[in-house]
């Protein structure tokens, strides 16, 4: 849905690849189709062999490398990042690739998560002397690589790996070798394509089809990649868990032309509104779904519950983005800018809206009332993912718990709220089923601590900190 609106922020996106004459531009390309991960910043580091160019900003892919500056990131290695910003956490100096340089060896990195023990291992490192750039729990893998004692900088990474706990998806580059590595719970989405005999990763296989990539496998959890002259190795660095991967991506973040740990957003999104449909059926005239992310289970629930599907909402895609407004009001008034009911669909009858969540509920009480405004008679409200009740410490930038509406209001009252004639949510054992077709599997399994607040891995609220999302 419009998440810059409703307070539900995207990841972050990466991109590497190694062994292309135009790295930098194939990194840059596939950014682009990364886009929708981050707005707020994008760099991209290249390597030459002999030394790292970098070139980053604030902004989106086209604003940051304009003028042709993707001409000046020589090489045939590249690692690039899209970002979001959460409280705290913006300014050039957080955008990513981080670059250190050392009179031996550079290191660039670039992350996609949240790293929930980052506020305890930098008070340990500036104990001991570190003096950190950023706000970004980023930088702290950095400098345990540094002071890891290893040699080898693999050993140094696996080390480094060992000591952080949450959500990660990595990308390291210096002059001569790319790393890779997957959080053990496989957290965050990330593949492995190929360019020809160019090794390719990305968060999302949307950015290999741009590129004209070939999709290969998932990056395994607990795994690290080694790539550099003589290919790619694959060793482990922490031993085979449960996968639990972030089942947002599936319900809100990926695009639905990606496929995620072998399943299309797409097909998994119209099965949850299939399953919605079979949870919760209502008499109506029409379905429609709330674009983009939406559209999909907007489909499923239509073809399970026999209600034509129409687009009863159109998305005005020339609108600039709402969510740098000063102010709330200007943010909800962003959602009339960004949508506009169709009437001669609508009027008269009685609508199902189905969209993918709720957070605050102000957006939703606003598309209801444009529905009515339009002459729906009544507006069904159907949420393909289940209440969203806890706050997410692995990277997505959902409010606090005081800031939910489902975590301090009945689904009753909610209804109420926003206006609505009715409303329901997908179960978590609905959700689960739509996207988990092996649930004995150790590599599949699904994260749904927003929902129920069973968390994967150990956390630290008392000292996670927005400043620490990226």
């Amino acid at each position: 849905m419009l998440a810059e609106i409703k307070g539900l922020n995207e990841e972050c996106g990466v991109f590497a690849i190694w062994g292309h004459e135009k790295a930098a531009e194939m990194a840059y390309y596939g950014l682009h189709a990364l886009q929708h991960r981050g707005q707020e910043g994008a760099g991209i580091v290249s390597s030459d062999g002999a030394q790292l160019h970098v070139h980053k900003g604030t902004g989106l892919i086209n604003e940051v490398f304009e003028a042709g500056k993707i001409r000046n990131l020589k090489g045939q290695a590249a690692i690039g990042h899209v970002r979001y910003a959460t409280l705290g956490g913006g300014g050039y100096e957080n955008v990513q690739p981080l670059v250190f340089r050392s009179q031996t060896s550079s290191l660039a990195l670039a992350h996609n998560g949240n790293l929930v023990n980052a506020f305890a291992l930098k008070t340990q490192l500036e104990a001991q002397g570190s003096i950190l750039q950023t706000t970004s729990d980023t930088e702290v893998v950095a400098h345990l690589v540094k002071r890891s004692g290893h040699l080898e900088l693999e050993e140094a990474i696996k080390q480094a790996l060992g000591m952080v706990k949450g959500a990660y998806a990595f990308t390291f580059l210096t002059e001569n070798k790319m790393f890779v590595a997957l959080d053990p719970r496989g957290l965050r989405p990330l593949s492995i394509g190929m360019l020809g005999d160019a090794y390719v990763i990305a968060s999302e296989t949307c950015a290999f089809d741009l590129i004209g990539a070939t999709y290969e496998r998932e990056v395994q959890p607990g795994e690290l990649l080694i790539i550099d002259e003589n290919g790619m190795r694959s060793t482990a660095f922490s031993s085979p868990m449960k996968r639990t991967l972030c089942s947002m991506e599936y319900v809100y973040f990926s695009r639905p032309d990606s496929n995620v740990n072998g399943l299309n957003v797409h097909a998994s999104r119209k099965t949850m509104g299939k399953q919605l449909a079979t949870e919760a059926m209502v008499e109506a005239d029409v379905v429609t779904g709330v674009p983009d992310s939406s559209i999909s289970a907007a489909i499923g629930f239509s073809e399970a519950s026999g209600i034509p599907y129409e687009l009863g909402l159109i998305k005005n895609r020339y609108v600039g983005r709402t969510f740098i407004q000063p102010s709330q009001e200007l943010r909800e008034q962003g959602v009339k800018m960004k949508l506009s009911p169709v009437r001669g669909i609508v009027e008269g009858k009685r609508v199902v809206m189905v969209d993918d969540s709720i957070v605050r509920g102000t957006t939703s009480r606003r598309i209801v009332r444009l529905l009515k405004e339009a002459g729906a008679t009544e507006v069904h409200v159907r949420i393909a993912s289940p209440p969203i009740v806890n706050p997410c410490y692995y990277g997505i930038d959902t409010s606090t718990k005081s800031e939910l509406i489902a975590a301090n209001f009945s689904v009753e009252e909610m209804r109420q709220q926003i206006g609505a004639d009715s409303l329901a949510f997908l179960s978590a054992e609905g959700l689960e089923k739509s996207i988990v077709t092996d649930p004995n599997s150790i590599t599949q399994g699904v994260c749904q601590a927003c929902f129920t607040g069973n968390y994967p891995t150990e956390i630290y609220p008392d000292t996670i900190i927005p400043a620490y999302k990226d």
